[in-house]
């Protein structure tokens, strides 16, 4: 009995911790949500109420049907997110299958390459950036916003192609396939969990950036919603914290929609490429 009392203490113990945990992390999201169902007013009240007093729909209301530069800093974010979400993968898919297939002495310093530029901050090379894509006449362009993302976050594939045996390109050569036809009817369908996993990342590491967005672009027109936000519903003198978190809950629903679906894949991408063999 007094082994059984302790287990059940252990189990209490481990699932009171786990809710302690749960709230901590799930509370910014519970309050973004009441925040957007109340009034500016109250809103501001010292001390804030848990719960809304009187739950309205007018931000919401008035964020459809008023704010037009809304819609257009959402359509930019989508646009800017899965250009770059498609670019992302489609270069990690050749850079990783090239960098494990065809073994050279340079490998090594290639992926150390690599690896080590997503070690420094991506402010330490906004200056050098600005200036490049300057000269080539990509400012407040979506092309140059594209282009600097997908540079900053350009994932390698090589882990994911690497567990893949070589024996099934040797049997597709013998029958006949060529080099791309192998990659792309053979090899690509079994690293798919993989591909979802890049793909994802790519598109959620994108539709949060703000840095990028706010140094590379000035044209309002242009601008994505972490950007448009900032600028636009964060004043100097007041904040309508209404308005700001029901564009926060609205903002969120793709992802969580992208995540509740694709979550099985994005799993077994993150661990697919770890084991060998």
């Amino acid at each position: 009995m007094g082994t059984k009392k302790k287990r059940i203490l252990v189990s209490v113990l481990q699932y009171g911790v786990l809710a302690v945990i749960l709230v901590f992390l799930l509370f910014p999201l519970y309050w973004v949500l009441m925040t957007s169902f109340k009034t500016n007013m109250e809103a501001y009240r010292f001390p804030p109420t848990m719960i809304p007093e009187s739950p309205t729909v007018q931000s919401y209301i008035s964020l459809f049907t008023e704010d037009n530069f809304f819609f257009i800093y959402y359509k930019n974010n989508f646009i800017v997110s899965g250009v770059t979400a498609a670019i992302t993968l489609v270069l990690a898919i050749m850079s990783g299958y090239a960098l494990s297939r065809f073994k050279i002495a340079w490998n090594r310093w290639i992926v150390a390459a690599f690896l080590s530029a997503q070690m420094f901050p991506i402010v330490s090379r906004m200056i050098s950036l600005y200036d490049l894509l300057g000269k080539i006449h990509l400012i407040n362009t979506r092309t140059g916003l594209i282009l600097a993302l997908t540079a900053a976050m350009l994932p390698l594939m090589a882990s994911f192609f690497d567990s893949i045996p070589r024996e099934l390109e040797e049997a597709a050569t013998v029958d006949g396939a060529g080099r791309f036809q192998t990659l792309f009817q053979v090899i690509m369908p079994l690293v798919k969990s993989g591909m979802v996993a890049v793909g994802i990342y790519s598109f959620l590491m994108t539709w949060d950036d703000y840095l990028h967005a706010v140094t590379l672009i000035q044209n309002d027109q242009l601008r994505t919603l972490s950007a448009g936000v900032a600028l636009r519903y964060l004043g100097e003198l007041s904040y309508d914290w209404s308005k700001v978190n029901t564009i926060s809950v609205v903002g969120i629903l793709p992802i969580m929609c992208l995540f509740f679906f694709f979550q099985k894949y994005m799993v077994k991408g993150l661990v697919a490429g770890a084991v060998k063999g």
